[in-house]
């Protein structure tokens, strides 16, 4: 008894005081008062009577309509399809002990079916597609290294039955499937470049006191441009020197130390390459005997250096933020999570959305078949590429574009921090590829999750009453981390039938070396400029409006001088301007000044019970193309990202827009999105909206020591333009009406049940974080 009694003592004496508080302006709480407080809480951890603990992960388990034609291969399939090719000797493979003169498996994954025979299998009685394997093998074991595509099934693996076959691209010039491998001999060239600063050694000891010999000691990091440059026949990389953080930290990107090396690296014999020179202070050396003479000369200029300090690392420095150490308020699920989810099938039903998820090493999360209410609005949607293009006054920095999907976003796809890159009640998927002949697996790196947002979805005030709807919306999220950036996608849900892709970029920014870079970013340390880039990432958005047949309509309001019956002159007003997209020709868009042009999907043989074409709007926010014109580093790589959209028809041999492959080969890739482009009509047919977003990053002292996500965004909203008889969210129950009396006052709540649960303390809420386990990839 005693112990009961001081239990609801305390409570009370929590509940006086956190009324004390609450009412009070400012923390002028007396000392005691909060020591008191705090030590309620520890007592016991007390909770309002009646109240549960908020419940987490707790979604509805349900069943999906369909079998997943885009689930991934299970491990056992992976496991059979390995050993199969193993057992076929004219591929001549090594397991994964392979060297660089070995031929072997890098990558196993799911084929995504066509789509000519999923949506029969969808809509009606098609049978289920049959599955098969993508393989891409690394070819090493001749002088022409390559890379080689294949299929493999139809899966399960059975003896005569299971076949290969490559897969060429067939709107190329690689009908073979066949790429070039410019990474082949990597541990040469890395004992090639250690060589080349070996014979400087003595130099960057007197410039850093510190040199890059490959040895494990070293105070030196050299890593250079990708793509490597492509042109006349040659491959020439361009290297550079960076000072190696002496911490945890992972600023090394922000340490360049301005000297450079330029070689060339063509063919596999490297008592065939060259060094071609040096470059520092803006000066070019041919020959390292040039260099080492004008570097001991009595008027050779030594620039300064960059160290890291507080600036470049990460965690809480400075003055403590007033009342910060407070908690800060929580998102909370009272009733449970409000969806429902297939674990196994990857499926997700919320509100009156649903869709299947698939996953693949390249290019990460792509959702399929999103439909609302029982009608298919996207059937893939989906990240193809990812991009950064820097400039600057040096070979590194203007030569720098990384096409990212060949590092992997599904490899990189890491473990989430629970409460920080998802809510903590957030349901949480694990991710799967094959690397290196061995399965992997990033626990609870896909989350799902509603949130409320900080502003109502609609709301009016009339003279008797008013009328306020909550926004909420559903989110699935990954977040990926590539070298040195981090990019944080959202796939998001709306009430009023809006789906959006949110793209969030953060982490170390790669600087380049302050002297001669004046024209090409800001100063941010005393030898570091933050060089200026572009990001473009392109995704695929495969619409089907009320069915496969759709066109592209642009809608504009324009000013016009219009003359009317009812005025004496005319008058200067605006009208809409409405107009049909014929063929793929003329569908490679950029968004106009004053967001003036809308671009609809729409079908002509669904209109409304007005006459109005039924469509949704692709809604941009934030977004960018790449600046460069005929970029000299990509070349025909990456053309999905000279324009902000671009509308083709349909074609099952037309699956992406970029290939992870093509920075082996910039000139003649195997995606050249630029043939995608043949005059096909885009009247009443199934069509494919490419859609890039971006930003153009210039760095500043902001970013210092990582990019912020409030400013470095890029979004996309898919928004319905009548689509439905009236606005859906009408159907949400998450509204209130305040009616005015003339003697009380009404409120219609339309049955919401009112949950309420107690929030775990701030120990149980970090506990989870002890078994983070991040992320590597093999």
């Amino acid at each position: 008894m005693p112990s009961i009694r001081l239990t609801y003592l305390c409570l009370f004496l929590c509940w006086g005081l956190s009324i004390v508080v609450a009412h009070t302006q400012q923390d002028d709480s007396p000392d005691w008062a909060r020591r008191d407080l705090f030590r309620c809480r520890q007592r016991g951890n007390v909770r309002p009577w009646g109240s549960a603990r908020c419940p987490e992960q707790a979604a509805k388990e349900i069943i999906a309509p369909k079998y997943n034609v885009w689930r991934g291969l299970t491990h056992e399939e992976t496991a059979s399809v390995v050993q199969w090719l193993h057992q076929q000797p004219e591929l001549n493979l090594t397991g994964n002990r392979a060297g660089t003169w070995d031929n072997s498996i890098e990558l196993v994954e799911l084929r995504y079916p066509n789509k000519s025979d999923v949506v029969p299998y969808l809509d009606g009685d098609g049978t289920t597609p049959l599955r098969f394997a993508n393989v891409r093998l690394n070819n090493r074991a001749t002088v022409d290294a390559h890379y080689a595509e294949i299929q493999v099934g139809p899966l399960p693996v059975q003896q005569n039955v299971t076949k290969w076959m490559p897969l060429g691209y067939g709107w190329t010039r690689k009908p073979s499937g066949k790429v070039r491998n410019l990474h082949a001999d990597t541990p040469t060239m890395d004992q090639w470049i250690y060589n080349i600063s070996a014979t400087i050694a003595d130099i960057t000891l007197d410039l850093w006191n510190g040199t890059a010999l490959g040895l494990e000691n070293d105070t030196l990091e050299i890593f250079g441009l990708d793509p490597m440059w492509q042109d006349d026949g040659r491959v020439v990389r361009w290297d550079g020197f960076w000072n190696n953080p002496t911490d945890d930290f992972d600023a090394l990107t922000l340490l360049p130390l301005g000297l450079s090396f330029k070689s060339d690296v063509t063919g596999r014999d490297p008592s065939q390459w060259k060094l071609l020179g040096w470059l520092y202070n803006d000066i070019l050396y041919n020959t390292t005997e040039a260099f080492r003479a004008a570097y001991f000369s009595p008027d050779f200029v030594k620039l300064g250096v960059n160290i890291e300090g507080d600036w470049a690392r990460t965690g809480q420095h400075g003055k403590t933020l007033p009342q910060d150490e407070k908690e800060p308020p929580l998102l909370v699920a009272p009733g449970g999570n409000r969806f429902s989810v297939d674990v196994k099938e990857r499926y997700v039903e919320w509100m009156d959305f649903s869709f299947y998820i698939g996953f693949s090493r390249d290019t990460g999360v792509s959702l399929f078949d999103i439909q609302y209410r029982g009608q298919r609005i996207l059937y893939e949607l989906g990240l193809q590429e990812a991009l950064a293009h820097y400039a600057g006054n040096d070979p590194l920095q203007s030569g720098m574009t990384f096409l990212d999907s060949a590092f992997g976003f599904g490899s990189h796809s890491f473990e989430l921090v629970k409460g920080f890159d998802c809510p903590s009640y957030a349901t949480y998927l694990n991710s799967s590829f094959f690397a290196n002949e061995t399965l992997h697996t990033h626990i609870d790196s896909l989350c799902l999750f509603e949130s409320n947002t900080n502003h109502a979805l609609r709301r009016h005030t009339a003279f008797a009453y008013t009328d306020v709807t909550r926004n909420i919306y559903f989110t699935l999220r990954s977040v990926v981390t590539i070298e040195n950036y981090d990019y944080i996608f959202s796939y998001t849900f709306h009430l009023d039938g809006t789906i959006g892709i949110d793209v969030r970029f953060s982490g170390y920014i790669i600087g380049a070396f302050q002297a001669h870079n004046e024209d090409y970013g800001y100063q941010i340390q005393d030898e570091l400029s933050g060089s200026m880039h572009d990001h473009v990432l392109n995704f695929k958005a495969d619409f089907d409006i009320a069915g496969l047949a759709n066109s592209v309509q642009l809608t504009s309001p324009v000013p016009v001088t219009k003359s009317y019956i009812w005025s004496d002159k005319p008058r200067n007003t605006m009208m809409l301007q409405r107009s049909l997209v014929s063929s793929e020709d003329n569908s490679r868009l950029n968004w106009q000044p004053n967001g003036v042009r809308q671009v609809h999907i729409i079908n002509q043989d669904a209109p409304t019970h007005f006459g109005e074409f039924c469509g949704y709007q692709i809604l941009p926010d934030h977004v960018a193309h790449l600046t460069v014109l005929n970029s000299s580093n990509l070349v025909n790589a990456a053309r999905y990202a000279e324009y902000d959209i671009q509308i083709t028809q349909q074609h099952d041999w037309e699956p992406r827009s970029a290939h992870p492959l093509n920075r082996h080969d910039v000139h003649d890739p195997p995606i050249n999105f630029e043939r995608f482009f043949d005059g096909e009509s885009l009247n009443q047919t199934d069509l494919v909206a490419w859609v890039s977003l971006g930003m153009h990053h210039m760095p500043n002292l902001g970013d210092l020591p990582n990019t912020v996500a409030t400013s470095a965004y890029s979004s996309v909203r898919f928004v319905p333009v009548n689509y439905f008889r009236m606005n859906p969210s009408q159907h949400t129950v998450q509204s209130v009406h305040i009616k005015d009396g003339n003697v009380s006052t009404t409120v219609e709540s339309f049955g919401q049940m009112g949950d309420t649960c107690a929030v775990s303390s701030i120990e149980e809420q970090l506990h989870p974080l002890y078994e983070y386990q991040g992320g590597q990839v093999p």
